[in-house]
């Protein structure tokens, strides 16, 4: 399938900016994780978890929705691959306020590919297609595709640009891609992470063959100097693990990448603004843990750090007081 060659026209007033985002990651980006990591970027996309969409039509609908207004902008990712189903949850998303909408072409996991989500999909581009046009009949925010340069069986870049100009064909303009294969049997997620080589240099050549698409890069990526190199090349970057366990490195993105002259907020200011809401969670009889395990990695990288994780991962199960705990642990923070 041959790619255009017509650049792609600006972005819609109501699209959000996908120049820097923080990855959809399972039992990590939930609404508590969202709202610390917006105090520290206000520019930021962030990501939901992936929520299958058997979850959000036939489950708990409004806890898999429910977020924060301060959470903006934010995209819900779903996994399915029935085209009517994720046209529903396309139309749930739409109406809870959400500003994109991204299908899941990317786990790997047994569980996933068993009931046809994830990367398996990459090997039924027309049934990607499909899923996509009818997401796209449903609602007029963005749908987006994020996915693997390839599965094993199916590798080579000829799939890959027949997978995206067939899924281009049913409407998508923006690609997240974790420049990875991924391997289907054999490989944990995990492992599916790290073991199958980056491959940036097929992630361009997508960008250079289709230039009226929108390409995100995903994967590997640790520092903004990573992602300001990256920019160079692609339209946007994506952090996944790096943004939750180094979470810091996002105080640093208004400035760096969206040229903001604001000063980047401080850790101790952070986890100040994070009392109120903790405060909340708990009035709402939620434990303190639910959000405090997403800030551990405030606690990097200065002297006291190791104490201030160990007080919000440790000690906090240990005390009556986690208000006060959470107090204490901020002032480790302090002039920091």
């Amino acid at each position: 399938m041959l790619p255009t060659t017509e650049p792609r026209t600006d972005r819609l007033p109501s699209e959000p900016s996908r120049r820097f985002s923080v990855a959809p990651m399972m039992d990590w980006t939930d609404r508590h994780c969202r709202f610390f990591l917006r105090l520290l970027s206000k520019n930021a996309l962030l990501y939901t978890e992936m929520v299958t969409t058997g979850a959000l039509l036939h489950g708990d609908t409004e806890r898999f929705l429910r977020h924060d207004e301060t959470e903006h902008p934010l995209a819900l990712q779903l996994g399915g691959s029935n085209p009517a189903d994720l046209a529903a949850s396309a139309r749930l998303a739409q109406a809870a306020g959400y500003d994109e909408v991204n299908l899941n072409v990317g786990c790997p996991s047994d569980r996933v590919q068993n009931n046809m989500i994830g990367a398996v999909l990459m090997g039924h581009p027309q049934r990607v297609a499909d899923c996509v046009k009818a997401m796209r009949d449903a609602v007029t925010i963005p749908v987006t595709v994020k996915h693997r340069i390839g599965i094993n069986g199916r590798d080579s870049y000829e799939q890959l640009c027949e997978f995206v100009g067939t899924v281009r064909d049913a409407g998508c303009t923006s690609f997240t891609v974790h420049a990875r294969i991924a391997i289907l049997e054999g490989l944990s997620p995990k492992e599916n992470r790290d073991i199958p080589p980056l491959r940036y240099d097929i992630a361009a050549q997508l960008k250079q063959d289709f230039p009226e698409l929108e390409i995100i890069l995903n994967g590997g990526i640790k520092t903004l100097e990573q992602c300001q190199e990256h920019l160079n090349t692609f339209d946007g970057v994506m952090l996944g693990r790096e943004a939750y366990h180094n979470p810091y490195l996002l105080a640093g993105v208004d400035r760096e990448l969206f040229g903001s002259t604001a000063p980047p907020i401080t850790r101790a200011d952070t986890l100040a603004l994070m009392r109120p809401y903790v405060e909340a969670h708990l009035r709402d009889g939620g434990s303190m843990h639910h959000i405090t395990r997403h800030v551990l990695g405030l606690g990097t990288g200065f002297p006291g750090a190791r104490k201030f994780r160990q007080m919000l991962s440790v000690d906090i199960h240990k005390t009556d007081d986690p208000l006060g705990l959470l107090d204490r642990a901020g002032e480790l923070l302090e002039g920091r």
